[in-house]
């Protein structure tokens, strides 16, 4: 079982993840502007002590996730937008990492199923259990309410600087899958959707992260790469470094593998998407949720 410094330090960030997110929510509105609510997220958690453990994500509509502002972003809030605001938060490198669905139409079917199959899925977490059996209980209770879940986006491991790990937690059921043991922390992220419930890339980029630590011939990018060593390998974006010859500095670190990029990933066009997320350090009869 994790416990003293190391799982305070999950509990802190929880903490701040809670309350970052839910400012966050609030700032979901027709008119607001992207940027905005992304900056000053962002900026709350740097104030509250927390580390940035990944760009915020704001994803609309068929958009599922890896959305966030680009510089300059104008894009607002809409009437009718389902928007999804996921945020993650570290101390010392151990990491929250949590997610809520915003509707500023008539979905609340759809953003209540992503709901429902994460509450289901908290319940069902303790030593002993399978990771298929927990992303079964999330595809009934999707499916129940005439939604597809997204079967090709999952739940995962943390770790101090690492964001995806094991266990995985399927959005579907499956036979067998990881056994679940005291002291495993991960994220259960359901995605509720009306489209094909699968994503695919889009063309829009804006979060990167390092993969590599090859020479840099480029001096832009060599620049660029002293600021994201700091981020040790977590995701940035962006526009936290827009200047100019970033996107030249960028083109040339993807060129020579050493960084990647995430793609804005969404389901058909037309379609909306939900999710839900909470991470959680799995006890000897069940679960800590630390950003509840």
């Amino acid at each position: 079982m994790i416990e003293g410094e190391i799982l305070e330090k999950y509990l802190e960030a929880g903490r701040i993840a809670r309350e970052c997110r839910d400012s966050a929510a609030e700032r979901v509105k027709e008119g607001e502007k992207i940027l905005d609510v992304v900056v000053d997220s962002e900026e709350k958690i740097v104030s509250m002590g927390g580390g940035i453990a990944f760009p915020l994500n704001i994803s609309l509509n068929e958009a599922a996730a890896h959305d966030t502002a680009s510089p300059g972003d104008e894009r607002v809030f809409k009437s009718g937008d389902v928007v999804k605001v996921d945020l993650g938060v570290h101390i010392d490198g151990y990491i929250a990492d949590t997610a809520v669905t915003i509707d500023l139409g008539r979905n609340d079917l759809l953003v209540g199923a992503s709901r429902a199959a994460l509450n289901a899925a908290i319940g069902a977490v303790r030593p002993g259990v399978r990771t298929g059996e927990i992303g079964a209980m999330i595809q009934a209770e999707i499916e129940s309410r005439g939604y597809r879940p997204v079967a090709n986006l999952t739940g995962h491991g943390l770790g101090r600087y690492l964001l995806h790990g094991i266990p995985t937690i399927p959005n579907v059921g499956m036979q067998g899958g990881t056994e679940l043991e005291e002291g495993m922390v991960f994220a259960i992220e359901p995605f509720a959707s009306t489209g094909t419930g699968m994503v695919s890339d889009s063309s829009r980029t804006e979060i990167y992260s390092q993969i590599s630590g090859r020479q840099i011939r480029l001096p832009s990018a060599r620049k660029l790469m002293k600021k994201v060593a700091e981020r040790n390998n977590l995701p940035f974006s962006r526009h936290w470094y827009y200047e100019e010859k970033c996107d030249l500095a960028l083109s040339q670190l993807m060129k020579q593998n050493i960084i990647r990029g995430y793609p804005v990933l969404h389901d058909v066009p037309g379609s909306l998407v939900s999710q839900a997320e909470h991470t959680m350090v799995v006890t000897a009869d069940g679960c800590i949720v630390t950003t509840d």
